[in-house]
């Protein structure tokens, strides 16, 4: 597609006349913002090769959509030839003001804000940019604890347990006021537990991800589960997030929403765990440890990554995306993807991290629990 077929008659429009179509609906073929499925968009990711935004990444290329990533260049390999990449830090401002002051996007992604100071960035450098501007926020932003566990996008926005989900939640207010009172074209969307294949999903692991927990199972030592593992979690492969999120670029009725992507499928944790086991073809040999505890004993947050998210059971209300995005339903199940990641895992030397720390600390934890009972039974 040649440049001056891509132009819309929006683009040509100052930016006030754009968001009144937007907010009003008006739309004449590529005038408006509903331009999705069937014509081909040009779209800027911030970020764009993380565990999320990789899988969305290479749905867009293949469906033919323009795609440019904004990065620092160091992960862009999977997506060689096929995105076009402008190197750059996005806290450089005005480098990325220069990189793309003769572009114009019918969206822009940010994958890697979590602070409000980085979207006052964006929209500085995005507010005549583009038509959607989306932000990627978290689930974990929901009230914790939780007054009832079916999640939907009205739940509230409470998190007194994570800094994390704070700021997340601040972002979220932030661009929610720009699009009350600026008109500015904002869609956020909250993901939960997305995996992809390259790192296996678990609920306890250290600062270096989860292949020692992973070698810990291999080598028949206990592994540690928060709580007594009967709580309710949902995980989602990429590749399911991705139709999710890839329905929603340059969807009308996605502008000034918050909307929820993820599967339907509730698992307990002892569930997921019995799955990763039975994937390596191993038995699981668990440790039930109270959050409590864990975050007592740890150096880690896990304050934040349990109290705050983990240990709660969610059970979530996907209504909203299927009613935007016609037809989206998550059709990996955990025990068949979660065999796709050990595979991957196993068979590719780089996302073998060991993590000798965490693994001495998890030792310590479990002698410690085991001591203790056996000091009461004297």
């Amino acid at each position: 597609m040649v440049e001056s077929e891509r132009k819309s008659n929006m683009e040509r429009l100052p930016r006030k006349d754009s968001f009144t179509l937007i907010i009003s609906g008006s739309i004449a073929g590529r005038s408006g913002l509903a331009i999705g499925n069937g014509v081909a968009m040009k779209i800027l990711f911030i970020g764009g090769t993380g565990i999320i935004s990789t899988a969305i990444s290479k749905a867009l290329v293949k469906e033919g959509h323009e795609l440019y990533l904004i990065n620092r260049g160091n992960k862009n390999t999977e997506l060689e030839g096929q995105a076009k990449v402008l190197i750059a830090d996005i806290n450089e401002e005005e480098k990325v003001a220069d990189l793309i002051k003769e572009h114009n996007f019918d969206v822009v992604a940010d994958f890697i804000a979590f602070v409000p100071a980085q979207l006052e960035r964006d929209y500085r450098l995005f507010k005549e940019k583009t038509k959607q501007f989306i932000f990627i926020s978290s689930a974990s932003a929901y009230q914790k604890p939780l007054s009832d566990y079916r999640i939907n996008e009205g739940t509230p926005l409470s998190n007194p347990y994570w800094e994390y989900s704070r700021n997340k939640i601040a972002c979220e207010d932030y661009l929610m006021k720009l699009y009350r009172e600026e008109g500015f074209p904002v869609t956020i969307i909250r993901p939960s537990h997305t995996y992809d294949e390259r790192s296996v999903p678990l609920g306890v692991h250290g600062s270096k991800g989860s292949y020692q927990v992973i070698k810990r199972m291999l080598d028949g030592k206990k592994v540690i589960i928060h709580g007594d593992g009967t709580s309710l979690w949902t995980m989602t492969n990429n590749s399911d997030f991705a139709k999710g999120f890839v329905g929603l670029l340059g969807n009308i009725h996605a502008i000034g929403e918050a909307v929820q992507i993820t599967s339907d499928e509730s698992l307990t944790w002892n569930q997921i765990y019995k799955a990763i086991a039975d994937a390596l073809g191993v038995e699981l040999k668990a440790c039930y440890v109270s959050s409590e505890f864990l975050d007592a004993a740890s150096t880690e947050d896990f304050r934040g990554s349990l109290t705050g998210d983990k240990a709660n059971t969610v059970v979530f209300d996907n209504t909203k995306i299927k009613r935007l995005v016609p037809g989206f339903t998550c059709t990996k199940r955990f025990d068949q993807g979660v065999k796709e990641v050990i595979d991957y895992v196993l068979s590719h030397p780089e996302c073998q991290n060991e993590d000798p720390e965490f693994d001495v600390w998890c030792d310590k934890v479990i002698a410690a629990l085991e001591n203790a009972i056996k000091e009461i039974k004297k």
